[in-house]
């Protein structure tokens, strides 16, 4: 009796055994469930890797290593600075890419005994193509951005405020200067700056000393605290007061409610997107966390809505430039060319896109242009001349 006793006891403590691992087993979905995540900076990337891979081909893995290394940046000089601001980035070994390029031009325009440029260099060159047959850049001989040499990755240092209580110089991606270049702004013009914030854009096109009337908009309300911030470190009070200069916090992807339809002469729209270099290094406010998902997924409607705005204000014969800081074709050519698509098709509005060969080639010295590129212009990263990526593409408004 006692041995039988002892058995069941044991059968006992087995059963409870086996009801204590199946009972485990039946709650390990639930450990899973509390397993690390991937990060967004990790879901960019892989994303990057995937999409990037098949688009650019063998350009990617240099390209990658660019996104994934130290951008470099250049300094905008701030021309209302009391500062020798020039001399100064100068003794750091910096030169101003923009006025070198022009330089080297200039030479090669001598040598061709074309007659020497003045205020500015022009282009008046017929070209083949779908969309254009005429194409015209112009290069602000205000606007001046200073850069280490290809291969130094030398810093800048943070601008302090002058004497003045002026920034001498703000730091930006180089790159970024070009659209602004490329917009090819005339004195005494009027100019609708879309999508403004955080102000890097908006003060390279102040420095053109150029604009008659500068609209800046932007609909997010932190990022204008920034444009804000940024334009009242640069720039005297007379020139921001409201002959020159408007600010507004409006939605752009509806801004023929505003009125200002059809009146500017250039317009820039320099659209929010995946920013893949800070999508790569930066988890806060990254567009690839999961709680963004849809936002991104709704990225080419929102800036296809944008660039329909900014053909709708601007004049007939007027000019456009779109911009990015994506690699993304889906944001980049694909909204253009369904832009321009909806344009004629809804609004009666006809563009041409602006052919930009005669205006990248003067600075092939200074960053890594994607070549065969059908609609547009993008800078690469590369490890040499770590800038971007960048894409802009400037339309004509025919009708």
């Amino acid at each position: 009796m006692a041995v039988q006793t002892n058995t069941r006891v044991l059968l006992n403590k087995v059963r409870g055994i086996l009801q204590f691992i199946q009972k485990r087993h039946r709650v390990k979905t639930k450990w899973a469930a509390t397993s690390p995540k991937l990060s967004a900076t990790d879901l960019a990337l892989q994303n990057h890797d995937v999409m990037y891979n098949m688009q650019l081909g063998e350009l990617w893995p240099s390209v990658r290593v660019g996104l994934l290394t130290e951008q470099k940046y250049g300094a905008l000089v701030n021309n209302f600075s009391c500062d020798d601001t020039v001399m100064y980035l100068q003794s750091l070994g910096c030169q101003d890419f923009i006025a070198s390029s022009l330089h080297m031009e200039g030479s090669k325009a001598a040598d061709s005994v074309i007659p020497p440029y003045s205020e500015s260099l022009q282009f008046d060159q017929p070209i083949e193509g779908t969309y254009t047959d005429l194409t015209r850049a112009s290069i602000s001989p205000n606007v001046k951005c200073f850069v280490f040499p290809k291969g130094d990755i030398s810093r800048f240092k943070p601008a302090r405020p002058d004497s003045c209580g002026y920034l001498s110089y703000y730091l930006m991606d180089a790159a970024s200067v070009l659209p602004v270049l490329a917009l090819n702004v005339q004195k005494g013009q009027s100019v609708l700056d879309l999508c403004a914030a955080p102000g890097g854009k908006t003060l390279a096109l102040l420095q053109t000393q150029a604009i008659r009337f500068l609209w800046a908009n932007d609909w997010s309300g932190s990022r204008m605290s920034r444009l804000q911030r940024t334009l009242k470190s640069c720039l005297p009070s007379e020139l921001c007061s409201e002959d020159n200069l408007c600010i507004t916090s409006l939605d752009g992807r509806k801004w023929q409610e505003v009125g200002e339809n059809g009146t500017f002469d250039k317009v820039l729209v320099d659209v929010p997107c995946t920013t893949d270099r800070h999508s790569l290094v930066e988890e806060d406010n990254n567009i690839f966390s999961r709680s963004r998902t849809k936002e991104k997924q709704s990225l080419p409607l929102c800036q296809t809505q944008l660039l329909l705005s900014a053909l709708q204000a601007v004049r007939v014969g007027g000019e456009v430039m779109y911009s990015t800081c994506t690699l993304s074709q889906l944001q980049n050519q694909c909204v253009v060319e369904q832009a321009m698509s909806l344009a004629k098709e809804e609004l009666g509005i006809s563009a041409e896109v602006v052919d930009l060969q005669p205006f990248t080639a003067l600075f092939q010295d200074t960053f890594y242009f994607a070549p065969d590129m059908n609609v547009g212009v993008m800078v690469l990263p590369h490890l040499t001349a770590n800038f971007g990526p960048i894409y802009f593409c400037k339309l004509r408004r025919l009708s």
